[in-house]
């Protein structure tokens, strides 16, 4: 019988979030282990070309190179990173009992760093211009489109937070809704109503995104009620219809809102299950920044040392 495989940190998930964590742990030499998952291993990062307002770049750096400068912070200190993901969870008890793709681990604590995933539309040209004109974060990326015309899609808080950040930079930002109302927040509206640089084009859908295979140059839209189906020209092309947090694993184990996203106790990484604590976007629905997971993974990894310090281990 193989001997099972027990650590004190087992952390799931690669991104931002889940590598700060275990540079913390691994300098408290806890020896953590990172699971990175194999779908979109390293994060929402790696889908990103230019980093610009993560402190420490003053040139700026690609997603995939600011993981990999991560991955080998942690690793000097002491951390393993294994390419492997969970199947299935037991939390009833300490320790906990993770079936992983490669066999069975136990694990003292549990930071889950799982993230959160932006959703697409599944349109035609939307994969192919990721990073070219294409975006689920404004935030992150508007200041690249600086005198341009956008478009945004969605109808809730989402995507008129993002459209109205994006007139900062942009000359025009179009919200294409599916339909002739807005699901958004009364404020939220008033704000996107009043602002000069936003328009809408209600009860329209996008049904692909067009470009010249360096960049997009435009959208075709049709409109649901006319049917009429024309090209909008615009520079770029923003999703605002949300993100799905990482947690189905956790589904009737681990607290969650009614969208999914894992709930903690206070200021704390504290899930309520104790020993088990979450960090990054997949409890954050408000910032969703790099920055913000790497503070929230450094947390969890004080957190779960503590909490190993007032258990004997």
């Amino acid at each position: 019988m193989a001997e099972i495989e027990r650590r004190k940190v087992v952390i799931v998930g690669g991104g931002p979030a889940g590598l700060t964590a275990a540079l913390y742990a691994a300098r408290a030499l806890l020896q953590p282990l990172v699971l990175e998952g194999a779908i979109q291993p390293g994060g929402q990062l790696t889908t990103t070309t230019e980093v610009d307002n993560f402190p420490g770049y003053p040139d700026g750096v690609e997603g995939p190179a600011m993981i990999d400068d991560l991955r080998k912070q942690c690793t000097r200190f002491g951390a393993e990173i294994r390419m492997s993901w969970v199947e299935a969870a037991d939390l009833s008890a300490r320790p906990f009992k993770l079936q992983t793709d490669a066999g069975l681990l136990e694990a003292e604590t549990l930071i889950v760093a799982t993230g959160a995933t932006a959703k697409y539309l599944g349109i035609p040209g939307e994969n192919e211009y990721r990073n070219k004109g294409v975006s689920a974060c404004a935030t992150c990326d508007g200041f690249f489109f600086k005198g341009m015309e956008v478009i945004v899609v969605g109808g809730g808080d989402t995507a008129l937070e993002e459209a109205t950040f994006l007139t900062r930079f942009c000359t025009k930002v179009y919200v294409v809704h599916r339909r002739d109302s807005l699901r958004a927040s009364k404020i939220m509206q008033k704000r996107a109503m009043d602002n000069p640089k936003l328009e809408f084009i209600w009860n329209t859908v996008v049904e692909a995104v067009l470009g010249d295979e360096k960049t997009i140059t435009g959208a075709r839209l049709k409109n649901v009620d006319s049917g009429e189906v024309y090209v909008k020209p615009i520079q770029g092309f923003f999703l605002g219809i949300g993100h799905q947090p990482n947690t189905d694993l956790f589904k009737g184990v681990l607290d969650m809102d009614e969208l999914g996203y894992l709930k903690i106790k206070g200021d704390t990484s504290f899930t309520n299950v104790e020993g088990v604590f979450a960090a990054g976007d997949v409890h954050d629905a408000r910032y969703r920044q790099a920055i913000t997971a790497a503070g929230a993974g450094c947390k969890a990894a004080i957190d779960a040392e503590r909490f190993l310090e007032e258990h004997g281990a």
